[in-house]
């Protein structure tokens, strides 16, 4: 069985796809996979569910919440229920099930290292393969307390840094002319990212684009002037000026794409 939460939550079991429609039943679940292996307390959950004013029931409600989670997950084939009671709270053992977000986690971390030794196509493909676990956002944007927007705040970051090494990777293997559209949508989708446009106006100065490389960065510095008061990092500003002088330092891989 796996669970999915990069994106609405949903349980796989033998290619046949599961959703939770009642949202507090879903919250409870994603606290548990969230802390999976590890013991929540009735308090936070009640906490992810109700925030810091619940119910004088909440007790009782949460019992019936955990009740309907494990018939929910109650599976043929499966005979072990997979939340268990351990005081003061509840525990989701993960046994041999998958969690995508534990995967995605790992394939950044192997991304990482093969980046780190320079095997670019090696990197470039276990982060290829981290982004296609990605079914949109975080638990289909459902609320939560702390654990839940401290998970999605993470996700968030780690979604981030593995685009940025995606791209650096890809740059690194001559694919300029192919990052072009991808990374205008990524400007769009982080215009704060000063990384996207650094790699843009690469990609774009690689693709015999000089003055489209240039205009980037002066949208760059119109953004962030506007929107936080700064100029461009010491990065952008020294790819501008190596594009003004025509470094040749920046036709590393220009002739192949």
């Amino acid at each position: 069985m796996r669970y999915d939460i990069l994106g609405p939550l949903r349980v796989v079991d033998e290619g046949n796809q599961y959703f939770i429609s009642a949202r507090k039943i879903e919250i409870v679940l994603a606290g548990l996979l969230i802390r999976s292996d590890q013991i929540v307390t009735s308090d936070q959950l009640m906490e992810e569910v109700w925030g810091l004013n619940p119910p004088r029931r909440a007790t009782a409600g949460l019992h019936v919440y955990i009740s309907q989670v494990r018939k929910f997950l109650l599976r043929p084939g499966h005979g072990d229920r997979p939340i268990m009671t351990r005081p003061p709270g509840y525990l989701l053992r993960k046994g041999e099930d998958e969690i995508d977000f534990h995967v995605f986690l790992r394939l950044i971390n192997q991304g990482r290292d093969e980046m780190r030794r320079g095997r670019f196509e090696e990197a470039s493909e276990l982060l290829e393969k981290a982004m296609g676990l990605w079914r949109g956002t975080v638990l289909g944007e459902a609320c939560g307390g702390p654990i839940i927007e401290g998970f999605t705040a993470r996700m968030v970051e780690s979604r981030l840094e593995c685009l940025q090494m995606l791209m650096d990777a890809q740059l690194e293997l001559g694919r300029h002319r192919e990052l072009v559209g991808r990374l205008y949508a990524l400007i769009a989708e982080y215009p704060l990212c000063e990384a996207f446009y650094r790699q843009l106006m690469l990609a774009l100065y690689r693709s015999e684009r000089q003055a489209d490389a240039l205009e980037v960065y002066q949208t760059a510095r119109r953004i962030l002037n506007g929107e936080l008061g700064l100029e461009p990092c010491q990065a952008l500003r020294d790819l501008q000026a190596a594009i003004l002088s025509a470094d040749q330092q920046l036709h590393v891989f220009a002739a192949a794409s």
